[in-house]
């Protein structure tokens, strides 16, 4: 998964192994903050109904709203490095399976 060595090298990206930590971490902060604002409009519901309704509705939306997008966004960042990844793979194939002259930075025309 995750060594502290691979901090001090390159050879290897470390954000996709902690990708899910951070989505988790930012699950459970709009998952606190969307209770703290539920808590507020339930007792906002003793003093103005309307008001307390519709923070207590907005609070189910935002929790909601803030999980998928925190996905949206740990999943455009897995989706960058995987594009990496296969670009990797192609360039490597690619290698293997060009002729030796065609192989420098401009290959030549026949003839």
């Amino acid at each position: 998964m995750f060594n502290v060595g691979d901090l001090f090298q390159w050879e290897r990206f470390i954000t996709p192994s902690i990708i899910r930590i951070f989505y988790w971490l930012v699950v459970a902060l709009t998952a606190l903050y969307g209770l703290s604002v539920l808590v507020t409009g339930l007792a906002m519901l003793m003093i103005s109904p309307v008001t307390g309704l519709i923070m207590v509705v907005a609070s189910l939306a935002g929790i909601v709203a803030g999980v998928i997008f925190a996905r949206i966004a740990a999943e455009f960042v897995l989706i960058v490095f995987r594009i990496n990844e296969h670009l990797g793979a192609i360039r490597n194939r690619g290698e293997m399976t060009a002729p030796a002259d065609a192989r420098g930075p401009r290959a030549r025309a026949p003839g």
